[in-house]
C-alpha cells in the first residue's frame, strides 16, 4: 500500500531493467528486494502486454501496479489504495485503431507495414528475440498492433505524421513499431501521480527509467529521469533536465542509475 514516504519508480523493462538479449535480471534481484523493503514502489511501464508483465511481476515477486502497451492501460492501481480501481483504460481499443488506420492510410504506406501476428512463427520469434512458447503472450493485445516497417526513414516519418493527424501514433521500440492510440507512457504515469496526489494530499517523489526513444516522454515528466545505456540508441542531443545516465547496460545499469537517483532524493530532504 502507498504511504506518504513512498517513492514511485516508473520503469521500462526490455533493455532497461531486463537484459536486452536474455530478458534476465538475476544480477539485481537482491537490490530489487532492498527497494521493496524500503517502501519504494516499482511500476513497470512497458510496451509489453498485461500477460507478459504479470509473468515478470511474478518472477520479481512484485505486488505493484503496472502499465501495459505503451501507456494504454493501468493495472492493479488498487494495490496502492483500496479506493482506486484495479484497471484504467486510457486508449482506444485495437478494433477502433485498425478501422481508423485502414480508412485513412494510403495503400503505398500500408504495404510497408507488415502486421507481425500474420508472419510465420519463425519470423515472429526472430523479430521479438523470443522462443515460440513466449509468443502467445506477446499477441494478447487490447490496444496496440506490432508492425514490421519495411520502408525507409523518410517513409517512416511520413507515416508518423499521418498517424498523428488522425489521432493515432506508433512507438518505435527498436525491434518493432507498435501502432496505437495517440498516447504514451507519460500519460499513464501522470494519471497515477495525479490520483496519488489527490488521495494522499502529497505529491510523490518520482523516478523514471528507460533506454530508448519510446521512454523519453516518461523521462521528461519525472522528477529524476534516468537513462540506461543502450548502444542502439543515439542520445547525445537529449535535452532532459537532471538526466542521469548509466555506464552499464541493463540490468546492472538500472541499479546504477536508481542508486544515484535515490541519493539525489535523500540529499534534497
Amino acid at each position: 500500500m502507498y504511504s506518504s514516504s513512498s517513492i514511485l519508480i516508473f520503469t521500462d523493462l526490455d533493455g532497461t531493467l531486463l537484459d536486452r538479449d536474455t530478458f534476465k535480471f538475476d544480477g539485481i534481484k537482491t537490490f530489487l528486494n532492498v527497494l521493496k523493503n524500503e517502501n519504494i514502489i516499482i511500476i513497470p511501464n512497458s510496451s509489453k502486454t498485461k500477460d507478459e508483465i504479470i509473468e515478470f511481476n511474478n518472477e520479481a515477486n512484485f505486488k505493484f501496479p503496472f502499465i501495459s502497451e505503451n501507456g494504454s492501460i493501468i493495472h492493479n492501481l488498487n494495490f496502492l489504495s483500496e479506493e482506486f480501481p484495479d484497471k484504467i483504460i486510457l486508449s482506444k481499443n485495437i478494433h477502433e485503431i485498425q478501422i481508423i488506420f485502414d480508412k485513412n492510410i494510403n495503400q503505398d504506406l500500408k504495404s510497408k507495414c507488415k502486421v507481425i501476428s500474420g508472419l510465420s512463427i519463425s519470423e515472429q520469434s526472430q523479430i521479438f528475440g523470443l522462443p515460440e512458447n513466449k509468443l502467445k503472450q506477446v499477441f494478447k493485445r487490447s490496444c496496440t498492433i506490432p508492425l514490421k516497417f519495411e520502408g525507409n526513414n523518410e517513409e517512416k516519418l511520413r507515416l508518423k505524421n499521418l498517424l498523428l493527424e488522425i489521432g493515432l501514433d506508433f512507438k518505435d521500440g527498436g525491434r518493432v513499431l507498435n501502432l496505437g492510440d495517440r498516447i504514451n507512457k507519460a500519460d499513464a504515469m501522470k494519471k497515477i501521480i495525479q490520483m496519488v496526489k489527490k488521495k494522499f494530499k502529497t505529491k510523490p517523489k518520482t523516478i523514471a527509467v528507460g533506454d530508448s526513444y519510446n521512454d523519453l516522454e516518461m523521462l521528461k515528466n519525472s522528477e529524476i529521469p534516468c537513462l540506461v545505456k543502450n548502444d542502439k540508441f543515439v542520445n547525445k542531443d537529449l535535452k532532459i533536465i537532471n538526466l542521469i545516465k548509466s555506464k552499464q547496460p541493463a540490468p546492472e545499469g538500472w541499479a546504477e542509475v536508481v542508486k544515484l537517483a535515490l541519493e539525489k532524493i535523500n540529499l534534497k530532504e
